[in-house]
């Protein structure tokens, strides 16, 4: 089978390999990666001393983006001079730029991680490997030159002499092409490996994002179903039972052996419509649907048992799930107030801003708090991680306790 690449190569048979172009195209990748690396290293060192100095004006902007793009002039001409080592072809990651024009190049460039990524290959390239290209090459060639051409400018030196150190000079120089082959082939891995695709690691990502925004949207639908279904039936029922009860009541005469029972039942009838219908704001709060997360989160400090301070700067309704979210983190957490710290205050603070909602519950309790105690913030962690948010607690012993939360809030 024909080789692909020097790594295939080097596992051919020695006379194979000697006598096919593989050791030679290894070196000619060697040699031209040497003189990139210098080449690259002088442009990016004059354009970043030309930025320097000319810092204050328009000029010295341009070559300091200059060199950070760099990178993708450099990798593109990596990925073509792959092809000297490997049959492989590593396709251009870049996007097309969602405007038009030079601005709207640079900055799709800009926001691009390829791009820091080929920026990082570039630096890496001119400060070690290039360096390490050119030792390799010139330690092979001098070590042949040296020994294979050496002997015949020495003066009288026998005939014997010359020749055994020319085939000496020779047989090196073949040997080293093995060394000299397998680190083309290991050059040609740290290309590949830092400047090939990863469509198939940012597909599986975006997969698993899809999936774990699936899932949050299927629960939201199923919490909503569940609450629909409570407050259209069984709530109704519980409805229809209590007003019977009182009828029933009003009709039985204060002296009826029954009368004491009933109004018993229909005490019970309220306390369980009442438990319901607390339930069913906790399934999801009516209020959070009608009028938006800064109306919610005034109700739960209103039904908190301490005092409460709810700040919100939220200039439009956010999708559903970040809302539904955003309100369950503050009602476990007050919740987690009012049963660990001995609080007697709390703040709420809620923002919207660069795509991202910022809310943190702040208390004057005694501190302390560890999810590892199982005070529920285990819980919270879980419920925003799925919503693909992030939580950090500060809570030394004495106090204050604040739990900051931050989720995407993007259409």
């Amino acid at each position: 089978m024909r080789p692909r690449s020097v790594m295939d190569a080097l596992r051919l048979p020695p006379v194979r390999f000697l006598t096919s172009w593989w050791p030679w195209r290894s070196l000619a990748y060697l040699a031209t990666g040497g003189l990139l690396g210098i080449a690259t290293g002088t442009v990016l060192l004059g354009l970043l001393l030309a930025g320097a100095a000319l810092s204050l004006v328009v000029v010295g902007l341009a070559g300091f983006l200059a060199a950070a793009l760099s990178g993708i002039v450099v990798a593109r001409i990596e990925r073509r001079r792959l092809r000297i080592v490997d049959d492989i072809r590593l396709s251009d990651p870049h996007r097309a730029p969602s405007r038009p024009g030079l601005r709207g190049w640079v900055m799709a460039r800009l926001w691009e991680p390829e791009t820091w990524r080929e920026l990082g290959y570039t630096m890496l390239m001119t400060t070690a490997l290039c360096w390490l290209d050119g030792l390799v090459v010139t330690v092979w060639a001098w070590g042949v030159s040296v020994l294979v051409c050496g002997p015949l400018y020495i003066h009288d030196t026998p005939l014997s002499l010359t020749l055994a150190g020319s085939v000496f000079g020779v047989a090196l120089g073949v040997v080293l092409l093995y060394p000299m082959s397998a680190w083309a082939a290991a050059r040609a891995a740290i290309t590949q490996a830092v400047l090939g695709p990863r469509m198939e690691t940012d597909a599986r990502l975006t997969e698993v994002a899809r999936s774990r925004a699936r899932l949050v949207d299927a629960f939201e639908v199923e919490r909503r179903r569940i609450e629909r279904d409570l407050h259209d039936g069984a709530q109704q029922r519980l409805l229809a039972l209590n007003m019977q009860l009182g009828l029933a009541r009003l009709e039985l005469p204060r002296s009826s052996p029954a009368a004491e029972p009933v109004a018993r039942a229909h005490e019970l009838a309220k306390e369980a419509l009442a438990e319901l219908r607390e339930l069913i704001r906790g399934v999801h709060p009516k209020i959070l649907a009608d009028r938006g997360l800064h109306a919610a989160l005034r109700e739960v400090a209103d039904r908190a048992p301490l005092l409460v301070d709810v700040e919100a700067a939220l200039p439009r309704r956010l999708p559903g799930a970040v809302e539904a979210c955003a309100y369950f983190v503050v009602v476990e957490a007050l919740a987690n107030v009012a049963k660990h710290s001995g609080a007697t205050r709390a703040r709420v603070v809620a923002s919207a801003a660069g795509g991202r909602l910022t809310v943190q519950v702040r208390d004057d309790g005694r501190g302390g708090a560890d999810p590892a105690r199982g005070s529920g913030l285990s819980g919270l962690a879980d419920r925003v991680a799925a919503a693909g948010g992030t939580v950090s607690l500060a809570s030394p012993l004495g106090g204050p306790t604040v739990v900051h939360v931050e989720l995407p809030c993007e259409s």
